[in-house]
């Protein structure tokens, strides 16, 4: 997530005093991270080396001084005086480091940790560090969906009555041990009203850490009941958050998008923010934009400072302009208003970086000293690494800095080249300083995504628009609140228009079909994505030279500049609308002819039926057999196909890897009617499903045992389980899944199977007539396995075909059912290898298939449009 910051870049030459604090500052990154991916046990080796880094500086350092003179007679500094400088600031990191996270690994709460666990309760003081987090997990499978809170805090005092053999025992002592607390089921309510710096006590369990909380984070502490109270929270704490409380009252009134946003934009609080719009939002790069983050304080210290580069200068504007404070009086205030954004907004890395910034450049506008950018932001990074090693690790700190860099150093020299080609001033900054620093973080977001956003660019740009619009009336209703609450929300209203444009811009750049370019993660990605930007920028400026003057240009030049760049839009147009007839010549997918697809769509299910029109013509109608769990792919795999209508969408079952990309199908296409099985199980799935029918205005119908359809003469299923009502034999939400026999063109036959386990499939054979064959079966339950081999065996499939997720934690498939089905006659295909799967044939003498496997996949995946061998004439032996 790029947090890139607003104001547009400064034209002001680096210079060599501007690089000093660089080389330090970096240094005290790199050995920071290092010491803490060491882990404990290196601590007197580390200590030993930081010992020798410092009598090797202290000699660096006494040299009399040398150096070539400058051109203004001062001296140049010594490699030697570099190096000394260096090396001290490694040794304090170093030496830092390990008295930083020496709580870690001391004391009795990380021995429990190590321990496994403790076998009772223990009795826990401790001091709440940050804001409560909840998180509700989707069910998967038949495993329901849990929500779960998690807070960080520290350990003041624990007291264990029955502590393990390896721990000492002792009734109580006093720590200083950072810990992660995790509520569950009615006591989040409590915890969720907790704000930081309060003292609570609690029982809980000792277990280790969870992933993602290693580095910062001794233990797991699972409480049990609420927490009860020993101290309040600090008064700057309380008064935060009832700001914080008055901004999310105050947007109730709101729509749902900009209701979630305008706290998260403003203070950070991303609590009721929807979680399409925050995928949305990444989507675009323009995650930063949904939290708090630097922007939003550079934006408010320019309200008070004015310009940047002109808040020491008779030009100076801005609110202290205005009213004629002192140099020294506006740092203050400044500080102030910096000191007081942090508590409010709390100190996230990005605030962390625009506040120590600004801090630094407070400080030289008090003292008179003229304020350079990039030496402040080196000195902030090297502060706050010093003082928070943690920061070091942090990608949210990683990402904040360079767009700042990129702002910086790469900023000012494409807005002058845009300039130099014609392009209007404001413009020509806003681009530059939005590419340059979308430049800088693309090869570090690509390793959280695997993808890069082709609309990065332009959304960024469209949002810059209403950013600081939304920051300033959303700060004005944050202070307003708790005064004149009325005025607030009407105030709220007001807002709700830059922060809605703000939703609008991420929904539709993210909808755009080309939207996302899959990228390999990792090194390879970072490095590879690194070269492309360097070799973009090379060959940019060779397809648009300088503009020259009128007289000297030639108008055969214009005509050919113009001409390539009609060219390259139309060509980045077509790569972000993909219309179908340009994807099947680039790529060959779907195949001519393709009878049915089931879609790639992860840990899920999604089969499409052509309702076809004319012969020969590519179907833009198919029936939908489930949607898979992520709406994304769902619409994907659809616009791939070129699919507009949708007469039926059926959802076997309410599981979310069935039905959680329903909004993805619905998705500018129209649908006639969504129909779902009989149980309404897991009910809170069933209630979603309900609503977005609702919502888009479509029918929700129920499948029952002996219903028959038909679309056109190219396709005609029957519904062959469930009963209407539910058999007691064969309960539960997988075993009501409605399971159809289905007659393609030409005759292929088919069985989908939804997810029924062994009772269902058992009770649908002993109902199945006498001689039932198919050509193609879907594999119940992602290939799982739960089999009923005596139904697998009436149906006799030649091609089976198996829909689960890449690296999914349920191991689908089962090597067995595949050996088994083999063993049937059956060639095996499964999405998690080949990607999307298309049967083909015009009749079952004719039986094929095609696999158009995804960037996900790797090696492993084959190449669109190969045939599978094996399929092709009746009976056919496996390939």
């Amino acid at each position: 997530m790029t947090t890139k910051p607003i104001a547009h870049p400064t034209s002001t030459p680096l210079t060599a005093n501007d690089l000093r604090l660089l080389l330090p500052a970096v240094a005290a990154w790199a050995v920071t991270a290092a010491v803490l991916g060491l882990g404990p046990g290196h601590g007197a080796v580390l200590l030993a080396a930081a010992a020798a880094a410092v009598l090797l500086a202290a000699v660096l350092l006494t040299r009399r001084p040398g150096g070539r003179p400058t051109r203004e007679g001062a001296r140049r500094p010594e490699i030697g005086v570099t190096v000394g400088a260096v090396l001290l600031v490694a040794a304090a990191a170093a030496i830092v480091t390990l008295l930083h996270t020496a709580d870690l690994h001391r004391g009795p709460v990380p021995a429990l940790a190590r321990a496994g666990g403790s076998a009772s309760e223990t009795a826990v003081e401790l001091t709440v560090a940050g804001d409560p987090r909840t998180r509700t997990s989707r069910p998967g499978g038949t495993t329901a969906g849990q929500t779960v809170l998690t807070v960080d805090a520290v350990v003041d005092r624990v007291t264990f009555p029955d502590a393990p053999a390896s721990v000492p025992r002792v009734a109580s002592t006093r720590t200083h041990t950072p810990v992660t607390v995790l509520a569950r089921g009615p006591d989040i309510d409590r915890w969720q009203r907790v704000l930081p710096s309060t003292r609570v006590a609690v029982e809980a369990d000792v277990r280790p850490p969870g992933a993602g909380h290693d580095d910062e984070s001794a233990a797991l502490l699972v409480v049990h009941g609420p927490p009860r109270e020993l101290e309040p929270p600090s008064l700057p704490q309380r008064i935060a958050g009832r700001l914080r409380e008055g901004l999310r009252s105050a947007a109730d009134a709101l729509p749902a998008d900009a209701r979630g946003l305008l706290p998260g934009l403003v203070v950070g609080d991303t609590s009721r923010l929807p979680v399409d719009l925050l995928e949305a939002f990444r989507a675009t790069d323009m995650a930063h934009l949904v939290a708090v983050s630097g922007a939003n304080l550079a934006i408010v210290l320019g309200v008070l400072l004015g310009a940047p580069g002109q808040a020491a200068t008779p030009e100076r504007r801005g609110l202290a302009g205005f009213l004629g404070l002192p140099l020294r009086t506006t740092a203050l205030l400044g500080t102030g208003i910096t000191l007081a954004f942090v508590t409010v907004c709390r100190p996230e890395p990005s605030v962390l970086r625009a506040a120590g910034t600004g801090l630094i450049g407070l400080l030289a506008l008090a003292t008179g000293r003229p304020r350079r950018a990039l030496p402040a932001l080196s000195g902030t990074v090297l502060l706050l690494v010093l003082l928070d090693p943690y920061l070091s690790r942090s990608l949210g700190f990683l990402l904040s800095v360079l767009a700042t860099l990129g702002l910086l150093v790469l900023g000012p020299h494409w807005t002058a080249a845009l300039r130099a080609r014609g392009w209007p001033h404001h413009l020509a900054g806003a681009v530059g300083a939005t590419a340059a620093a979308q430049a800088l973080c693309a090869p570090v977001t690509v390793v959280l995504s695997g993808h890069i956003s082709l609309v990065a660019v332009p959304c960024n740009l469209l949002a810059e628009l209403a950013v600081a619009p939304a920051t300033l009336l959303g700060f004005s209703v944050l202070m307003l609140e708790p005064l004149f609450p009325a005025p607030a929300r009407l105030l709220a209203e007001v807002a709700g228009v830059p922060v809605g444009w703000l939703a609008a811009v991420a929904r539709h750049g993210a909808d755009l079909p080309g939207a996302q370019l899959s990228w390999p993660g990792g090194l390879l990605g970072t490095v590879t994505l690194a070269l492309g930007t360097v070799a973009l920028c090379w060959t940019l400026p060779l397809l648009v030279p300088r503009r020259v003057a009128a007289d000297g240009q030639r108008r055969g030049g214009r005509r050919a500049r113009a001409a390539v760049a009609g060219l390259l839009f139309l060509v980045l147009l077509a790569v972000l609308l993909r219309p179908p007839v340009l994807t099947r010549l680039a790529t060959g997918w779907p195949p001519q002819g393709w009878q049915l697809v089931m879609c790639d769509v992860g840990q899920g299910d999604m089969v499409v039926l052509p309702a076809k029109g004319s012969v020969g013509d590519p179907p833009d109608s198919a029936v939908v057999v489930d949607a898979g769990p992520d709406p994304h792919a769902a619409d994907r795999c659809l616009r791939e196909l070129g699919i507009t209508r949708v007469p039926l969408l059926l959802v076997t079952h309410f599981h979310a890897d069935h039905v959680e990309g329903v909004p993805g199908v619905l998705r500018g296409r129209t649908v006639g009617a969504i129909q779902g099985t009989t149980v309404d199980d897991p009910p809170g799935e069933a209630a979603r499903v309900s609503e977005w029918a609702a919502a888009a205005g479509v029918p929700l119908l129920r499948a029952r045992r002996g219903e028959r359809r038909s679309v056109g003469p190219w396709l005609s299923w029957e519904v062959v389980w469930p009963d209407a009502v539910p058999s007691p034999e064969a309960a539960g939400a997988n075993n009501a899944s409605v399971a159809l026999l289905a007659t393609l063109a030409g005759g292929l036959r088919l069985a989908l199977l939804g997810d029924l386990e062994p009772p269902a499939q058992s009770a649908l054979l002993g109902r199945s007539r006498g001689g039932v064959k198919v050509d193609v079966l879907k594999v119940a339950h992602h290939g799982s396995a739960h089999q009923d081999w005596g139904l697998a065996a009436l149906l006799g499939p030649r091609l089976a075909l198996i829909s689960c997720g890449e690296g999914n934690p349920y191991g689908h498939p089962s090597a067995r059912t595949v050996d088994r089905l083999r063993s049937l006659g059956a060639t095996v295909l499964r999405t998690d290898t080949a990607g999307d799967i298309a049967v083909t044939g015009d009749s079952p003498a004719h039986l094929g298939a095609s696999v158009h496997p995804h960037a996900v996949h790797g090696p492993h995946g084959a190449r669109a449009g190969r045939g599978v061998a094996g399929v092709g004439g009746p009976r056919g032996p496996p390939a």
